[in-house]
């Protein structure tokens, strides 16, 4: 009895008997179908008996395997692949059912698809994981059914596993790839002109043609009879800081991502492309008090500690405290550094109550305050208002985004750089003030 309770009566059967039984109907008044009828029922049974047979007449069936990576990528289209072979030696259908973790909230998941005999093949689906965190895969279940299709047989491999959800290292591998090529501009990243010499000396060398005449070393060309240039290099080893707000308001979501995610997710990126570019990067957060640090340093293994640091971030939902960012800054960061502010301010007053820790902070360094667009209101706003109701939700979008704009300007007015933009562009928008600041020497 063992093997029946794997048996699945397919729809077909149902269909087939639901026939059969409105023919026994019908010919409860026409006498001759009663033969018709039952002799395909008895065909049904001999089928059904023959279906069953050949299933089961090979105990190995189907075997599967799912291929998971070794862990997720937040926010981005990840890819799973399960692979089944038909050991079977005639074509067969299978329907694949994956349980996947509960953070997807899926429970109509299927596959199907038809298999020859003895085929092996490969399928791949994408899933978009939006929580930081463990996800734990169960079972595959696969059912499958001759050509007749009465009958399935269902066969669950052991799958369970878990895969860890990092921030995005698939984001990573992208702009560090845009970041060192030419084509910059096709993913919006800006090739800025270099102003000024943001250089140190490096050493004194024989002119070349191509050679800057400006940087003509004249006494040593003296003493050598020949043109000596000085060579300069970039200016290396600047400590650059992301810090992160991990109060309530960096919970709000957009495009099913917390902005604490893309907040994170731009600091993996960035952190990246400031060690390439032979500066230190580190990190740290901050709310009722400053935590997860990674001192800015510049070594092989920096990186890793920053993915580690940032997989474990999570919002505590307080009111962020800005002294304590204040204090902890001028403590443990002795040199001057570029300071990365992801935060959200939704309105002037909520800007005034902080202010005075900023412009602190930005005496000692170079503070760049990174917020947030409200996207949802944007698109509101071009939405045309055909009632009372929506002509008054309209104007108040309109005074929520022009207060943002006003908050630039603020911070402007108090020598304060900051960076107004979408979640979805967070990431290209802080580079590009990154390579603005390497530029033109702010730091």
């Amino acid at each position: 009895m063992k093997p029946l309770k794997s048996l699945y009566l397919n729809k077909q059967f149902f269909i087939v008997l639901f026939s059969l039984a409105v023919l026994f109907v019908v010919s409860y008044f026409f006498q001759e179908l009663f033969g018709v009828a039952k002799l395909l029922f008895y065909l049904l049974l001999v089928f059904l008996i023959f279906d069953i047979f050949l299933l089961y007449r090979n105990k190995t069936g189907i075997q599967a395997q799912r291929i998971l990576p070794e862990k997720l990528s937040n926010g981005d289209d990840n890819s799973i692949e399960i692979k089944v072979v038909n050991r079977f030696q005639f074509k067969t259908s299978v329907k694949i059912i994956d349980e996947l973790p509960i953070q997807w909230q899926i429970r109509d998941f299927k596959i199907e698809a038809i298999l020859n005999a003895s085929e092996e093949k490969k399928f791949t689906y994408q899933v978009r994981p939006t929580e930081r965190g463990e996800y734990h895969f169960g079972n595959l279940n696969i059912f499958s059914s001759t050509v007749l299709g009465l009958v399935a047989r269902k066969q669950q491999f052991s799958a369970e596993a878990m895969v860890p959800n990092y921030p995005s290292f698939l984001q990573l591998k992208k702009y560090d790839f845009i970041a060192f090529t030419n084509r910059l501009k096709l993913f919006g990243l800006k090739k800025i002109r270099r102003i000024g010499h943001t250089m140190e000396f490096e050493q004194i060398k024989d002119y070349t043609s191509g050679d800057d005449v400006r940087n003509i070393n004249w006494k040593a060309t003296a003493k050598r009879n020949s043109l000596m240039v000085n060579q300069f290099q970039d200016e290396k080893s600047q400590p650059v800081y992301s810090v992160i707000d991990k109060g309530r308001v960096m919970k709000m979501p957009f495009n099913q991502l917390s902005l604490l995610d893309y907040a994170i997710n731009a600091t993996l990126v960035i952190s990246n492309i400031v060690l390439k570019k032979h500066d230190k990067a580190g990190m740290f957060t901050f709310s009722r008090k400053v935590e997860d640090r990674v001192i800015a340093q510049r070594r092989s293994a920096q990186m890793h500690l920053i993915l580690e640091t940032l997989y474990n971030v999570e919002t505590d939902f307080s009111e962020s405290d800005f002294s304590r960012l204040y204090v902890d800054v001028k403590r443990h960061i002795k040199q001057r550094s570029l300071l990365l502010l992801f935060t959200n301010f939704e309105t002037m007053d909520a800007l005034h109550r902080q202010l005075s820790y900023l412009q602190a902070i930005n005496k000692t360094h170079l503070l760049v305050v990174i917020f947030f667009e409200n996207t949802e209101l944007k698109s509101f706003m071009h939405k045309k208002a055909t009632t009372t109701h929506q002509v008054f939700e309209k104007t108040i979008a309109e005074k929520f985004i022009y207060e943002k704009k006003l908050i630039v300007n603020e911070l402007h007015k108090y020598g304060i750089q900051s960076i107004l933009t979408a979640p979805e562009n967070l990431t290209v928008n802080t580079i590009n003030k990154y390579l603005e600041i390497k530029a033109r020497g702010l730091l």
